[in-house]
């Protein structure tokens, strides 16, 4: 296994279906010459030339529009947003045209495309660079959305997206493309949309959380375990839409307690929904109401005040002792 971060994993992914399947194509701004605002396109314009990685103009919608020809046509477009911030500007194609292809035809056609984009704070960006909006688009019906949490998982999921019929919005954390490395596989490795994972087994308070959360929240578990002898069940989302409620409701089921992790703003956020999700399917279980820990509503904070708005391990960790608590 090599020791990769979540960029070089990224790229791996596409290199290697690329390789595997003719009808991949990548596009977006400077994804070819430049190989990608993050370089996560390195060397793939050398590998395959501009018949399959695609230097576009700046115009979002234009990106977006493209992809949907040519998933249309039959080819397997990924195409790069430089900035999650950037989407507004091509959310027209994604619900009037990408999400709405296979109903409105009938299933004559369907929309197999990826649109890749990095999402989130914690990297010191200027505004619209650093939003956290992923519940627009997992309220969409007819869209899929996948938000990795490390390399590994990265990987996996970048292929499954790709492979998916359906068009896949797949959003990675700039906050943790270089953070840290993970042993990625020699072997191709996919993992299920829809489908999280238990990162950790505990039997006292079930903690969810989704990309770059995920660390601060394991740090957490980690300090209650060892100041306070709580043990928790740590469950990392990976699809926000679909969504595992299989998973989550097993888990509260067992603890009785749990406590939702995200950036992003707090009302109307996927937390909100992962709380409705477990009122609805394990409500007679809970010993205590279930608790959003989130970004704030507001937006998001210039570079000096980011850290302040963004959840960590000490927040994290209050709000589990608070659920105890109750």
């Amino acid at each position: 296994m090599a020791m990769m971060n979540m960029v070089k994993a990224l790229n791996r992914a596409l290199h290697d279906e690329m390789l595997r399947d003719p009808d991949v194509v990548v596009l977006g701004e400077d994804v070819g010459v430049d190989e990608g605002v993050f370089r996560v396109t390195e060397g793939l314009l050398k590998k395959f030339g501009v018949q399959r990685v695609l230097d576009t103009p700046l115009a979002e919608a234009a990106i977006v529009g493209m992809s949907i020809g040519m998933a249309i046509y039959g080819l397997k477009p990924v195409c790069e947003i430089q900035f999650a911030g950037f989407c507004y500007l091509d959310y027209d194609q994604l619900e009037s045209h990408a999400a709405r292809i296979r109903n409105r035809t009938r299933g004559r056609f369907h929309c197999q495309m990826v649109l890749r984009t990095p999402y989130g704070g914690g990297i010191r960006a200027i505004e619209h660079h650093s939003e956290s909006r992923e519940a627009i688009y997992a309220h969409t019906p007819g869209l899929k959305m996948v938000i990795p949490s490390g390399p590994r998982n990265a990987r996996a999921l970048l292929l499954s997206a790709i492979r998916d019929p359906d068009p896949v919005l797949f959003f990675e954390p700039a906050a943790i493309y270089r953070a840290f490395r993970e042993e990625v596989p020699d072997e191709e490795e996919t993992l299920p949309l829809g489908t999280a994972q238990v990162v950790q087994v505990g039997g006292d308070v079930t903690l969810i959380a989704y990309g770059a959360m995920m660390r601060p929240t394991v740090e957490a578990a980690a300090v209650l375990a060892a100041e306070d002898g709580v043990h928790a069940d740590v469950i990392d989302l990976l699809s926000l839409y679909p969504m595992d409620t299989d998973t989550i409701t097993a888990s509260v089921k067992k603890t009785g307690r749990a406590v939702v992790v995200h950036e992003a703003p707090r009302t109307c956020g996927i937390g909100a929904e992962v709380v409705a999700r477990l009122v609805e399917s394990a409500f007679l279980y809970l010993e205590a109401p279930v608790r959003r820990l989130t970004g704030f509503d507001i937006p998001f904070p210039y570079f000096a005040r980011e850290q302040a708005y963004l959840p960590n391990a000490a927040r994290i960790a209050r709000a589990v002792r608070e659920t105890l608590r109750f």
